[in-house]
């Protein structure tokens, strides 16, 4: 079997995350016994592991949540009040137009416009930023062709206009170096099952240090393990934006996969993966009736690569790889529905 399907998860998950999550573990944060206790000093530990990776000053500005998709909506949600004009790309992910278009009517949602290619368009950005925005949402790279944006560029623009920055990283934490402070992200969604290689069910929001987090409400409300004889939900962090039981078992193996990640090292998967990249759309390329999608340079890049076949239907397509030659690969709209009709 030749998998494929990077962009949805990473497979097979490594024998020491699945070790790693058989560990004993208590509720953290709501017992004062030895398995409580460890499963909290786990989750601490993870998260300084994360707020590293990160380039976070303060470890308790990384939230956990179940997914990128959690921490987009915490964000948005949190944030955006009726009347609030916000911005998003023309190549974002379901996970970030979904929750914009909930609001219905009560915000003003403008879309960028973005090249064939997938990169996007910074002048049509800076005059739609003209217009008083409270945020602005973007992802780092497109999980339909894998294009690259220039975030720290997009920061600079969005920060000289007062908006704030909301980036998904859902396709590039993992792979590429992310640092909120040098690159000035406001706040970060990312996911532990995809490039970390973690286990399904993390995931996290990343607060930049200089964030005022009155500016956001808390998405979910409920215990914290914290202040348990007040009704109102906590102010500190992380216990504002974390309700509930955490995923113990899932942030430890997570943990470990980081672990492992730092081991190999990002330059090296990076490197790795754009070789194994460019060997394939070149033979790609070779074959007649086939076109691609997004860049096809490189470094502007992920590891993902969209193709269609001229007169087939991808459907048919993707289930002849898999069923003929053992190739599983992903078909369809890729949930990003705007980003098909701009590529």
């Amino acid at each position: 079997m030749i998998y494929l399907d990077y962009s949805a998860t990473s497979w097979p998950k490594s024998e020491t995350v699945l070790t790693a999550m058989s560990v004993d573990a208590g509720n953290p944060g709501r017992s004062g016994h030895a398995l409580s206790m460890r499963a909290g000093m786990a989750i601490l530990e993870v998260r300084e592991q994360l707020a590293d990776f990160f380039g976070l000053k303060n470890p308790m500005r990384m939230i956990f949540t179940q997914n990128a998709t959690m921490a987009i909506n915490t964000a948005i949600k949190g944030i955006l009040n009726p009347g609030d004009r916000v911005i998003a790309s023309g190549m974002e992910h379901n996970s970030v137009m979904r929750p914009l278009i909930s609001f219905g009517n009560l915000i003003d949602l403008q879309v960028t416009n973005c090249s064939s290619d997938g990169k996007l368009d910074l002048d049509d950005l800076e005059e739609k930023l003209k217009t008083k925005t409270k945020l602005v949402v973007i992802n780092h790279a497109s999980n339909v062709c894998g294009t690259i944006q220039n975030i720290s560029e997009i920061s600079e623009i969005v920060h000289k206009y007062g908006a704030l920055l909301l980036v998904d990283s859902a396709q590039t934490a993992g792979v590429i170096d992310i640092n909120v402070q040098e690159m000035g992200i406001d706040l970060l969604a990312f996911t532990g099952h995809k490039s970390f290689h973690g286990p399904p069910g993390t995931g996290g929001l990343v607060i930049h240090d200089d964030f005022d987090i009155t500016q956001m409400r808390p998405l979910v409300h409920g215990g914290t393990g914290s202040l348990s004889k007040e009704t109102a939900q906590p102010n500190s962090l992380p216990d504002k934006y974390q309700a509930g039981t955490q995923n113990s078992v899932g942030i430890v193996g997570l943990g470990q996969a980081l672990k492992e990640l730092k081991q190999t090292g990002l330059e090296n998967i990076r490197d790795h993966e754009q070789k194994l990249t460019s060997l394939l759309r070149n033979g790609l390329n070779e074959i007649d009736g086939i076109k691609l999608y997004g860049t096809s340079v490189s470094a502007d890049s992920t590891s993902t690569v969209s193709f269609t076949l001229n007169g087939k239907d991808v459907s048919t397509v993707g289930q002849k790889l898999d069923e003929e030659f053992g190739i599983l690969c992903r078909v369809g709209l890729h949930c990003a529905p705007v980003a098909h009709k701009t590529l």
